[in-house]
């Protein structure tokens, strides 16, 4: 297979289209995501980003366009990459009768098979933050940010080569949020793991991302480093760039 991709990339799509029945979710999507960075989809609730997400993690076919992650083509080639990419749903449960421990090693076991069980989820311990005693517990009795810690330290703890999360910190107060920010910033270069989170919260991405894109009713309307967008459009945050960005698609 010949793949597009540059060296120093992870993921690549052109042309990316998805419909469902009559509805365009995406519109010719075009992106690329550099190796080892943090890269954001941001933009508000029905954007496209979860479709968007999906399909680069190979579990949504694109209506047309390509897509290429790691040097294969999705959908074609995914099984060829399930043991190299996680993807952390927004929605994502733990399993209520089973502790955080047990919860750690039963997607170690479902990613990794038997091969460094033990080593990965000590490294989802340290990853979680979280004490022999709340991991002891039933994640029944979790709090909202207890488990996302949980299932974000499931996410990077088998050291992906790409990490695709969507909303990390959706419904979370604002100590937990902050904690799995900083979680995911400090991991992501500490275990070399290329990371794509999207969010519709403008003041996180500028915080954790090294580049963003911003989408917008299915079309990407601008993507780069946050000072490089805000220069180029005469905002002093990403909210006030999005929204001159979005009116002059509306004009």
């Amino acid at each position: 297979m010949v793949s597009h991709l540059a060296s120093d990339e992870t993921v690549r799509a052109s042309k990316l289209r998805k419909r469902f029945g009559k509805v365009e979710v995406l519109k010719g999507i075009d992106f690329v995501v550099r190796s080892g960075e943090i890269f954001g989809i941001v933009g508000p609730n029905g954007a496209g980003k979860t479709t968007l997400l999906r399909i680069v993690a190979g579990l949504l076919r694109p209506t047309s366009g390509d897509v290429e992650v790691l040097g294969y083509r999705i959908p074609r080639d995914v099984d060829k990459i399930r043991r190299y990419v996680s993807y952390l749903p927004e929605d994502s449960n733990l399993y209520g009768r089973l502790n955080g421990y047990e919860n750690l090693k039963l997607f170690a076991l479902a990613y990794l098979g038997a091969k460094d069980v033990e080593e990965t989820i000590r490294l989802g311990i340290t990853i979680s933050g979280l004490s022999p005693e709340d991991l002891a517990k039933r994640a029944e009795t979790y709090s909202k940010g207890m488990s996302r810690r949980v299932a974000v330290a499931a996410s990077l703890m088998v050291r992906p080569r790409l990490a695709i999360l969507d909303e990390p910190t959706a419904g979370l107060d604002v100590v937990s949020a902050r904690y799995v920010r900083e979680t995911i910033k400090k991991f992501s270069k500490e275990l070399g793991t290329t990371i794509i989170m999207s969010s519709h919260n403008m003041f996180e991405v500028s915080k954790i991302c090294d580049r963003v894109a911003l989408i917008f009713s299915g079309r990407i309307v601008a993507v780069g480093k946050v000072g490089e967008i805000l220069a180029k459009v005469g905002a002093e945050d990403l909210e006030e760039a999005f929204v001159k960005l979005v009116g002059e698609r509306n004009e």
